[in-house]
């Protein structure tokens, strides 16, 4: 899948999938000040989290189509996405994780708007087992924390009876970069095992106890990919595309269920009112109720500074976000990704309309 995607973009997206002169996000909009571009087309430079960006890909190939928009965007990871955006090298960051405070506090107003709902998968590699592995929190945060070092250990025997387990070597993997799907990974499991939260807790970087490292969901999927016996936290996307098992995992209210779109999208039946708690959009959504909820959902945000000072960038970008939003629905689902549901996304875009822009600090409004 992204080969064919990155073959399509090639020349329109530039670096997005490795390509392009090689510049760093930050060279790239010290080239295109302005929003100046061949023919009237609008650049926009953005970094950050690699959990979106098949859909991103898509997204903004989709839309260069039709509009003269094109978008240079490197998936770095949610850490440097939030520094880029924070320092003003890029026109906007992506992120998995919500700003914290101590973030916010540099970057005072830091809009941040949801995109898609996407699972993190437990994604394992264990040849000779013919049907999807068993898990649940607490057995997850042994694996992760090394005190669960053989497949057939009976907390895993446990929740799979007549199941037989390799004696394999558990050899967990994990990401080396600043990530959001490490924060919303061990976000879940800080939820579901006092002990991890304790000893390990939640962040987009964390002393892993053990393990193998890969930078990014791809670096992860590769890891998992070559040695038998490991596990790893991907994007439902990437392993999908990279053909790996997932594991079921037990949710909140005691179902095991596989990552799917529709699993994802079960858990945003629960958003109304949590939108309301939470008008800025940064929120958890690991662990939500629902039978049919898998348990390790999140969304992704564009993270946007409240004033933009150039008003024909700033347009080109809402253009884009509402496209995004609304018609690029259908592509999210051919990706694995959920939409965002109409009681999120009316407020979103209710959001993105409040940006202002130049001088007079126009707001976007809906046009």
């Amino acid at each position: 899948m992204k080969r064919a995607i990155c073959g399509a973009v090639a020349v329109m997206v530039l670096s997005a999938c490795g390509g392009g002169d090689g510049a760093s996000p930050a060279q790239m909009k010290q080239k295109q000040q302005g929003g100046g571009g061949a023919g009237g087309t609008t650049t926009l430079i953005g970094a950050g989290a690699s959990f979106p960006r098949p859909i991103y890909d898509r997204w903004f190939a989709e839309y260069a189509k039709e509009h003269p928009v094109r978008v240079n965007y490197q998936a770095i990871g949610s850490g440097g996405g939030i520094r880029q955006v924070t320092e003003g090298t890029v026109d906007f960051g992506a992120s998995d994780a919500p700003m914290s405070q101590e973030e916010l506090a540099k970057a005072p107003g830091m809009v941040h708007l949801p995109t898609v709902m996407g699972a993190v998968t437990v994604a394992y590699n264990l040849p000779d087992l013919t049907q999807p592995l068993k898990l649940d929190g607490p057995a997850l945060a042994g694996i992760f924390s090394g005190r669960i070092a053989k497949w057939n250990d009976p907390a895993i025997a446990a929740l799979n009876p007549g199941v037989a387990l390799p004696a394999t070597d558990v050899i967990p993997v994990h990401r080396t970069d600043g990530s959001g799907t490490t924060y919303i990974f061990t976000e879940y499991l800080s939820a579901v095992s006092p002990e991890w939260k304790q000893t390990v807790g939640a962040g987009k970087s964390v002393n892993w106890p053990k393990g193998l490292g890969g930078k990014g969901n791809e670096g992860v999927t590769g890891q998992v990919k070559q040695a038998p016996g490991a596990v790893g936290y991907v994007e439902l996307a990437y392993a999908r595309e990279g053909g790996l098992s997932t594991a079921s995992l037990r949710n909140s209210a005691g179902q095991f269920v596989q990552p799917t779109v529709e699993a994802t999208a079960a858990a945003a039946e629960n958003l109304g009112g949590l939108i309301q708690q939470h008008p800025d959009f940064r929120l958890s959504l690991v662990n939500l109720p629902g039978a049919a909820t898998y348990p390790i959902t999140a969304w992704t945000y564009l993270l946007v500074p409240p004033h933009l000072q150039d008003c024909g960038k700033a347009r080109a970008m809402a253009g884009l976000v509402r496209w995004s939003l609304n018609d690029g629905a259908a592509y999210a689902r051919e990706l694995h990704y959920a939409p965002l549901p109409d009681a999120v996304r009316g407020p979103v875009l209710q959001k993105l309309s409040a940006i202002t822009c130049g001088p007079a600090r126009e707001p976007l409004g809906n046009g």
